[in-house]
């Protein structure tokens, strides 16, 4: 049976210059580089110096279709997933869009679901183009977090970084196997009870103002694993494979214990499962995308390579999808 598959033809990826080490944001919060490792993984992470969540957006975008072998008139729709756009209106994808040359009617949207954001975004691009709709897409995950955090709160302020994912995704036809090439299974999820859990204070409608970002931290932790291994779990069953099938899983990268505790709970090897929050941090809706086209800029990732992608965020909003390199 022929069928449309959406293949990642692209990806690319852009960080700002300056990094910040446990080390320096020891020297502005009660903290040290023992402690924020132990609890997180984490060891330095990348902060917006004047970079903008579309700037980061747009060089990520560029990388991409230059992997692609493609040009900007090639494109069909820009989505980009983001909870810090440079403007509460217009979109990011539209911001990009001019910067690129777009041709007229390229459609263009940003999708807000925190550190779902880019699962939410490919699962929307992906049905599109198998109902047809469009040919090809540039799907990007994109975040300046710096910008709303406290710098005060070392509870959170250790947690997070800014850069930008993007990949190009185009029509292809498979055979409808676990053996076509490109998306082969999205799932995606919410839970609005829990809203308040991880939530940034602040809006246009009730603050005026973009607010910080604040966190029950056990909370998030109980919830994350069940639900990235749920979403993992979920996408390897609609597929039809199971977990000795796959190549890679690639967890959102918010703590090596939820990472670790997702691994575990799918019982799978340490090697299969994609680090990048050591240097990245937790970028949100950037992570996904980050960490894939920067293993496969090192060659980590190849062609054919079985890869899981799992994500949870504010909301709580949670998802996955299997992809075949």
């Amino acid at each position: 049976m022929t069928l449309i598959r959406s293949e990642m033809v692209g990806f690319g990826h852009c960080l700002p210059t300056k990094v910040v080490t446990n080390d320096d944001l020891a020297k502005i919060v009660e903290t040290s580089d023992e402690w924020i490792r132990t609890r997180t993984g984490i060891v330095s992470r990348h902060i917006s110096d004047g970079e903008t969540t579309g700037d980061l957006s747009f060089n990520a975008a560029q990388m991409a279709l230059k992997t692609a072998g493609m040009t900007a008139e090639d494109l069909d729709m820009i989505i980009v997933a983001t909870v810090t756009p440079d403007n509460t209106s217009p979109s990011v994808a539209a911001k990009i869009s001019g910067r690129l040359g777009t041709k007229s009617g390229t459609i263009c949207t940003d999708i807000s679901a925190a550190c779902s954001g880019f699962i939410y975004a490919l699962t929307m691009a992906d049905n599109m183009i198998r109902l047809g709709q469009i040919k090809t897409a540039l799907v990007i995950g994109a975040e300046t977090l710096s910008k709303i955090v406290d710098w005060t709160d070392r509870n959170t302020c250790v947690l997070f970084g800014d850069g930008a994912g993007a990949v190009v995704i185009r029509a292809k036809e498979g055979q409808g196997t676990s053996a076509d090439t490109g998306i082969l299974a999205t799932k995606l999820y919410a839970d609005g009870s829990h809203y308040e859990s991880l939530v940034v204070l602040g809006g246009v409608s009730t603050t005026q103002t973009s607010g910080f970002v604040t966190m029950d931290g056990k909370e998030v932790f109980k919830y994350a694993v069940n639900a990235l291994s749920q979403a993992a779990e979920n996408v390897m069953e609609i597929a039809g494979v199971t977990k000795d099938d796959v190549d890679w899983i690639l967890p959102h990268q918010a703590n090596i214990r939820i990472i670790e505790g997702v691994g575990k709970k799918l019982d799978l090897p340490e090697e299969k499962v994609i680090v990048s929050v050591d240097h990245h941090g937790n970028t949100s809706a950037a992570s996904i995308p980050l960490a894939l086209s920067e293993n496969y800029a090192a060659g980590r990732l190849k062609k054919g390579d079985l890869v899981v992608l799992t994500a949870m965020g504010a909301g709580f909003t949670w998802g996955g999808a299997l992809v075949r390199i």
